[in-house]
């Protein structure tokens, strides 16, 4: 089999993996070629909505598991191969020297045992650090159950470490991956967790969950989310939409992925990290899924018409973040500018921050962007819907390794 017949094989079976990102790392460069800070990673897009980034591959997709929702199930008859730790180094660097590329991802199918194929990538890898000077960005696929000398060997050479927890709940893994066991990927976010530092993977770890295969609600996930970032302080947690690829009893009959689910899943984990929302502001027992009309912020906003509309003029910081449309960046503007004047509906355009959600829980100077008898659930949710589905662009399709 030639090397571009793996590729083909290896890199088409890897993207079903949403778990690589590229932010955190500032590896130096001392004499060899790539770099993590200064050009950062290119991304393209799989067909199914999917960021790609960096050269994603697999080293092999035979895989001594048998996981129902996994193309690469020992039981499925695809066509296998395998690349040798040297073939990954060179791959990468040819990738690289023709700007295709900036760093790899590298995961695998599980061959012989955790420790043999663990054994393998850290052997490519030391390839690409020691042989070819490679200092730019690496992200490694942790096998669950390998000893923790080579989790630390592996974290040593790498940027970012990623062990899947594949889904939200032990009885989900254990219906749909009897081989797997949840408490070997915790046990590795542990040791991750405790010996991270600028030589051990220090942009962190991430992790990923299937979504749509079994029955977990929204809660469910945002709550094991939740417990991930908090406990083993995780940089990320990818979202990946179930896509039948394989025929089985166990598996649900999706006749397309959901996609929209994903979407709101990743806008809600945003919130909780990064404004000052919790699980049970967004989710309950009693209304455990996320509308798939409106995104996360705006819905809890809707069901809390009451503490709405917001004066602009004299919100503090954390009520602004509240504000659908409104972030960060644009809440700050608002504190900053509004100690020298009074600020209008004209000046938030003027500021740069969009007004298409805003607009409709907010009072610029005591008025409302409309005549204020439209302040009202069913008018806003009406709106904000037609917005979400006008804003919504077809899916661009990802970016061929090989000319056509």
């Amino acid at each position: 089999m030639t090397l571009k017949e793996k590729l083909e094989i290896l890199a088409d079976s890897a993207k079903y993996d949403a778990s690589c990102s590229s932010s955190g790392s500032a590896r130096q460069n001392k004499g060899g070629v790539g770099n993590t800070s200064i050009s950062g990673i290119c991304h393209s897009f799989s067909s199914d909505g999917r960021c790609i980034s960096l050269l994603k591959i697999l080293m092999t997709n035979c895989c001594i598991f048998d996981c129902k929702y996994c193309v690469n199930r020992r039981s499925n008859h695809v066509k296998r191969a395998m690349f040798t730790p040297l073939e990954i180094a060179s791959l990468t660097m040819n990738f690289y020297k023709r700007n295709y590329i900036e760093g790899l991802f590298l995961s695998s199918g599980i061959i012989r045992d955790p420790d043999y194929t663990m054994e393998k990538m850290i052997e490519a890898i030391s390839l690409l650090r020691y042989k070819y000077h490679f200092h730019g960005y690496i992200h490694a696929k942790v096998i669950p159950g390998v000893s923790p000398i080579l989790v630390q060997k592996l974290g040593s050479l790498v940027d970012r470490l990623s062990a899947n927890i594949e889904l939200p709940t032990e009885n989900g893994l254990k219906l749909l991956a009897p081989d797997k066991n949840s408490d070997k990927v915790i046990s590795i976010m542990k040791f991750v967790r405790e010996k991270r530092s600028k030589q051990f993977t220090p942009a962190g770890q991430s992790t990923q969950m299937i979504i749509g295969a079994t029955g977990e609600s929204d809660y469910d996930i945002m709550s094991c989310s939740n417990h991930l970032y908090q406990k083993y302080q995780l940089k990320r947690v990818f979202y990946s939409a179930y896509i039948s690829v394989n025929k089985d009893k166990m598996l649900p009959s999706l006749k397309v992925p959901p996609l929209k689910r994903e979407n709101r899943l990743y806008q809600a984990d945003f919130l909780l990290r990064f404004y000052p929302f919790q699980v049970d502001d967004l989710l309950t027992r009693e209304n455990p899924n996320f509308n798939v009309l409106v995104d996360p912020k705006a819905d809890w906003a809707l069901r809390h018409l009451n503490e709405f509309p917001k004066e602009i003029n004299k919100a503090s910081y954390y009520e602004l973040l509240k504000v659908p449309g409104i972030g960060p960046t644009s809440a700050k503007k608002i504190v900053s500018s509004r100690r020298y004047f009074t600020i209008h509906f004209s000046d938030l355009k003027k500021m740069g921050i969009s007004l298409k959600r805003a607009k409709y829980f907010i009072l610029c100077d005591g008025k409302y962007f409309a005549n204020p008898s439209c302040f009202q659930k069913d008018f806003i949710t009406h709106n904000l819907v037609l917005e979400d589905r006008s804003g919504s662009s077809s899916m661009a399709t990802q970016l061929s390794l090989f000319h056509e």
